[in-house]
This record gives C-alpha cells, sequence and structure tokens, in this order.
C-alpha cells in the first residue's frame, strides 16, 4: 500500500505542477497578444504639417498668381478694380 500512495502523490504533484505551467504560460501569451493588440489599436501618429515655404518659393508663387491675374485681366475676366482687390489682398498675405 505505501508504495501505491507514493505513485498516486507523484502523480497529483507532476499534474499540479504540469497545469500551473500550462496556466503560466497561457496568461503570458495572452498577455503578450493583449499588448500586442493594443499597439495596432493605437493610431498612427499624425503627419507632420507640410514645411512651409522658403521666401524664394513663397515670392516666385506670389509672382506665378500675379501673372496670373494679370492674364485674366487681359482676358476680360477680371475689372481692372477686381484685379487691384485681388492683388493687394495677394501682396497682404
Amino acid at each position: 500500500m505505501p508504495g501505491l500512495l507514493r505513485g498516486i502523490a507523484r502523480t497529483a504533484v507532476i499534474a499540479g505542477t504540469a497545469t500551473s505551467v500550462s496556466n503560466r504560460v497561457s496568461r503570458r501569451q495572452a498577455g503578450r497578444w493583449a499588448q500586442q493588440d493594443a499597439e495596432q489599436a493605437r493610431p498612427a501618429p499624425a503627419a507632420p504639417p507640410p514645411a512651409s515655404l522658403a521666401p524664394e518659393d513663397e515670392m516666385s508663387n506670389k509672382i506665378a498668381q500675379l501673372k496670373e491675374l494679370g492674364d485674366l485681366r487681359s482676358q476680360g475676366v477680371l475689372s481692372q478694380s477686381e484685379f487691384e482687390a485681388q492683388k493687394a489682398r495677394l501682396l497682404a498675405s
């Protein structure tokens, strides 16, 4: 009888240890998956705002817009007063 009890006790210890290890592994794995899900759920960082134009680029843009306004005035799309108002607005910005 003592040999039988020893075998049962050993089996119980082994089964308990296996269960404990299995549960620990499952919890650790679930934690890792939750962390990965949280990282994926995080919104992507916003794109940086566009860099402001260099002064040379800004000036060339204004010149191009002034030329467009002049073309529109010469085509008769804009009156002289409309052209002057748009030109003042453009140069003020």
